[in-house]
């Protein structure tokens, strides 16, 4: 794998952190209810739980890819598709301020398991290897060090942005409470959104 290899990755796994889910909107109402710490234990979870799935994508998407080749064209486009498609559902939805009434104050563990669950049950995240991965790498020939880089990666990348929005969120609080901005904020995902998407599809 090279260098530019992760780097690629790294942006590609940056829109998907950076977009509006429940990953993000989990966070920022953590952070406006109960403050950073609380927050950065979610953030915590959340990414132990994309490890999880990454971990998953590559040893079981490596045995596939032997039986199935062809297969990931069309998960490829598919993949491509489904985030075009996010983009677009991102950019037409209507502004939904974060609510933090009735947020009680969890202790860390409670917020780790929070974190972990919110990823675990998100769709997006495996559909995210699962289209992403195959067109970045031969998935049959990493390496444990391939691995072990491309989950810095994604822990590094991953942890960074949601962190950002949990220091935002608890020094910003209003920004997450207006629908001007987070009008914007969808606009800009969305566009993120269609644009990976078509990278996607026009990728060799």
């Amino acid at each position: 794998m090279t260098t530019l290899t992760l780097i690629t990755f790294g942006a590609a796994m940056f829109l998907l952190a950076a977009s509006p889910g429940p990953g993000v909107f989990a966070t920022v109402a953590r952070a406006l209810s109960n403050g950073f710490a609380h927050a950065a234990i979610l953030v915590l979870g959340i990414v132990t739980g994309d490890l999880i799935f990454l971990l998953l994508a590559v040893y079981g998407l490596s045995a596939m890819a032997e039986i199935l080749g062809s297969f990931f064209v069309f998960v490829k486009y598919g993949g491509g598709l489904y985030l075009i498609w996010l983009g677009i559902k991102i950019w037409r939805s209507a502004p939904e301020p974060v609510s933090i009434e009735g947020i009680k104050e969890l202790s860390w563990k409670k917020n780790f398991g929070s974190g972990l669950i919110i990823t675990l049950a998100n769709p997006k995240v495996i559909l995210f290897y699962l289209g992403f991965l195959p067109t970045f790498v031969d998935l049959a020939s990493l390496s444990h060090l391939d691995i072990l880089a491309i989950s810095i990666v994604v822990t590094t990348v991953l942890g960074s942005v949601l962190l950002c929005y949990a220091w935002t969120a608890a020094r910003a609080g209003q920004l997450f409470k207006s629908a001007k901005a987070l009008k914007m904020t969808n606009r800009c995902a969305g566009g993120v959104m269609i644009t990976a998407g078509c990278a996607i599809l026009l990728k060799d």
